[in-house]
């Protein structure tokens, strides 16, 4: 079984070009992209799968302004 390589809050940011604040902001949102929470507690840290910030920028990949006015995958 391969390991998923995982990466910690801020190089996902860094991967988006957001600042980690940015980052948290919008996983308080439920925006953004997909999480790996590490613990039960609310202070408990979390990591990202590099394959799931990059599906998700792919889903906001546009070809005009107009079309990205409609609501966007992963977006409350």
């Amino acid at each position: 079984m391969n390991a998923v390589k995982v990466i910690n809050h801020n190089d996902a940011a860094a991967m988006i070009g957001i600042t980690p604040a940015t980052l948290r902001f919008w996983r308080c949102k439920g925006k953004g992209p997909r999480f790996i929470k590490l613990g039960e507690s609310k202070q408990a840290g979390v990591c990202y799968d590099p394959a799931d910030i990059e599906e998700w920028k792919a889903a906001r990949k546009f070809a005009s302004t107009s079309a990205a006015t409609v609501g966007h995958p992963g977006d409350a």
